[in-house]
């Protein structure tokens, strides 16, 4: 993984400097918060309902044991003993002290990590696939790329102040586990026919207010040109993104206020006059970087594990456990383990202890090479495991609480901190999402259901992605009163798509009672092995509509 150069080091160091001095001015009452207020955001501070917010950045999910030790110091010593994974790879510690925040900062930089733009009106943290180097069905790693965008955006001055945030994703394998498709510009990293890096370029998506899935603004492009266009996109946007109405200021609006192709115009021209420029990418550039992404030194495993059969014979909740919680790797004889966050109603969705963190970092070099990942459904990701090893990982894992078998099932769900420490929100989610997780908590039931996403967020900002969940709540205030708002049909990846509205607002005490009658009617209708989201779309939201609202709806009879 990359490691910090001196360059890095005194830019960070210089960084931890500068916000110390402002914080100070901040106490002293030299500074107003109307004039700190940019200054502590690009360096990912938020003031939340009840404390601050410091959000640290883990650029591309990517993290050594060491640095998930020195986050979870990080938790004992400022927070109150854990932090929140978030859907974009950062992690977020929720009840940080002003004046403390300076050492926080510098605790980081001296473990090669920082909060720098996780926050304000700039290029925030490069995210991909939690997979990246290891997926099966990766085409190459995109880490390089998105380590240079990180390097490239990092305090880059002219697009410190932009019309809004603006977030880029980059992926490079046959399923785009990175949402790609709901960021203000998306990636997609591919071999051309003769065995060249090319990019698929893709703008103006975005949930929120306004959700808007992003369109393809360029085919074959170049890798070297991948900074030079993302100069172009930026500098078109900057110039005629809205600055009048925040809500009106996102890549998404220009786009569709401009129109696809006459955005690309736009671009295009811009593109021309720089591309030839110091932006240029060199062979010898991405050399420099790729080179800290090599292979780890993997041993030469059989692909089948002569013992997996008696454990998998012997104890099915390890098999059920490797069924949900592995995915295949590249290299024979090993898989990649999904640590789950979401063991019950007794912990928020991505929330994860310091005891957490040190075990899971423990585990990372006990059973793999000292890398971690953070994936996009706020879980945890070891991603080197030798497949005979795996019933000891799991036994270790169980003892942490972080080895529930529900890795893509319905109480894997997404969810934003909501109401309970934001001050934007309308609703809280972390009481929905455990309400939800006991209820459903049946794993039989669960598997049965199959792959079923469910995502909350506590209001229109959108921060739990709700529109590209299967199932999305989203918390809407009526006259200061908590009522969720259903959608279905949503997803991620491939299939991207926005899920549609089945009709007015529920009570939150009638949430679960609601998603239970989804699902009912999702088995009742559903065809042998139809995933939900297929059934949504064959059947319309008619049926669910229907279950939800009707006053006489009876239970269909299954199918078989």
């Amino acid at each position: 993984m990359y490691k910090y150069d001196d360059y890095d080091r005194d830019l960070v160091k210089a960084r931890v400097d500068q916000f110390r001095d402002q914080v100070k001015r901040r106490l002293n009452g030299e500074l107003t918060e109307e004039e700190f207020l940019p200054l502590r955001l690009q360096n990912g501070l938020y003031v939340q309902r009840h404390a601050y917010m410091l959000r640290v950045a883990i650029p591309y999910g990517t993290l050594s044991s060491k640095q998930l030790q020195a986050l979870a110091t990080v938790a004992e010593r400022y927070d109150r003993g854990y932090g929140h994974l978030t859907t974009r790879q950062n992690i977020q510690f929720n009840w940080v002290e002003l004046e403390r925040v300076p050492d926080i900062l510098e605790w980081l930089a001296d473990h090669e990590m920082h909060a720098i733009q996780t926050s304000g009106n700039c290029v925030r943290n490069i995210s991909t696939d939690a997979f990246a180097g290891v997926a099966q069905d990766e085409v190459m790693d995109p880490r390089p790329l998105a380590e240079i965008l990180r390097q490239w955006s990092t305090i880059n001055p002219e697009f410190l102040f932009l019309p809004r945030k603006f977030k880029i994703a980059i992926a490079s394998a046959e399923e785009d586990r990175a949402a790609t498709r709901a960021h203000d510009i998306g990636l997609h990293l591919y071999l051309d026919d003769q065995g060249s890096q090319r990019l698929r370029v893709i703008v103006g998506g975005g949930l929120g207010r306004t959700p808007i899935l992003g369109q393809v603004v360029r085919e074959d492009l170049s890798w070297k040109d991948l900074l030079s266009y993302v100069e172009a996109v930026l500098r078109v946007y900057n110039r005629h993104g809205r600055r009048d109405n925040k809500y009106k200021a996102r890549i998404k609006i220009l786009v569709r206020s401009l129109g696809l192709e006459a955005f690309r115009d736009e671009v295009n021209k811009e593109w021309e006059e720089i591309r030839h420029s110091s932006a240029q990418l060199t062979a010898k550039e991405y050399q420099r970087v790729a080179g800290a992404f090599s292979s780890p030194d993997y041993e030469r495993l059989d692909a089948l594990d002569p013992d997996m059969g008696a454990w998998l014979a012997r104890d099915k909740d390890f098999a059920r456990w490797l069924e949900n919680n592995t995915r295949p790797h590249q290299v024979a004889g090993y898989k990649s383990v999904v640590l789950s966050t979401k063991s019950g109603g007794t912990t928020a969705p991505g929330d994860i202890t310091a005891e957490q963190m040190r075990a899971a970092a423990e585990l990372a070099e006990a059973f793999g090479f000292g890398e971690l990942r953070v994936a996009h459904e706020q879980n945890l990701v070891l991603p080197d495991i030798r497949k005979k090893d795996l019933y000891r990982l799991w036994k270790a894992l169980t003892e942490q609480n972080l080895a529930t078998p529900n890795i893509g099932l319905l109480t894997d769900i997404i969810a934003c901190p909501g109401g309970d420490y934001c001050s934007l929100a309308n609703t809280r989610s972390i009481p929905l999402a455990s309400a939800l997780q006991e209820r459903f908590n049946d794993l039989d039931y669960l598997h049965d259901l199959g792959d079923l996403s469910l995502n909350i967020s506590g209001c229109m900002n959108a921060c739990g992605h709700h529109h590209i969940g299967n199932i999305g709540i989203l918390g809407v205030d009526r006259n200061g009163e908590e009522y969720f708002q259903v959608t279905i049909g949503g997803s991620k990846g491939n299939s991207s798509a926005l899920g549609k509205i089945i009709g007015p607002s529920f009570r939150g005490e009638e949430m679960v009672g609601v998603v239970e009658r989804l699902l009912t009617t999702y088995l009742g209708y559903r065809e042998v092995d139809e995933p939900f989201n297929e059934a949504v779309q064959r059947l319309g939201i008619a049926p669910f509509k229907k279950s939800v609202y009707g006053t006489s709806a009876k239970k269909p009879e299954a199918r078989s």
